[in-house]
């Protein structure tokens, strides 16, 4: 993927951002949550790109993280925010398929660990290529 692709990549995760804070204003909890996943999964690839011009095309998302391991530098909160990520792609089949009904405890729990992923990544999405 051209490197440059990695805008296009941060747009997209930021309009699911924006969709996962009404639904949480909604209180549509598993709209909110899968839409929170996804924003996580649209800034992971992102940076991903942005760093490597590769982007995890598994169908097991936690390959994403391997791949954010692989390619972005060790930095003092590289882990916790792989960590992060990895505890969002964990929701994401529960979230949409199970029939499960999330809470707001549940969403908002969600979306913390999507505001510290989140702010990692725009650190890293910030700068010009």
């Amino acid at each position: 993927v051209e490197k440059i692709e990695f805008l296009k990549y941060k747009s997209v995760a930021n309009g699911f951002y924006e969709a996962a804070k009404d639904e949480l204003n909604s209180k549509r909890w598993n709209a909110a949550g899968l839409l929170i996943v996804h924003s996580a999964i649209g800034y992971a690839d992102a940076v991903a790109i942005k760093e490597s011009g590769q982007k995890s095309s598994s169908e097991n998302h936690q390959d994403a993280v391997k791949l954010l391991e692989k390619v972005v530098k060790l930095t003092e909160n590289r882990n916790s925010a792989l960590n992060q990520l990895e505890r969002l792609i964990g929701h994401k089949t529960t979230v949409a398929y199970s029939g499960e009904q999330y809470d707001q405890d549940d969403i908002e729990k969600l979306m913390k660990h999507l505001e510290r992923f989140r702010a990692w990544a725009l650190k890293i999405l910030e700068y010009e290529l």
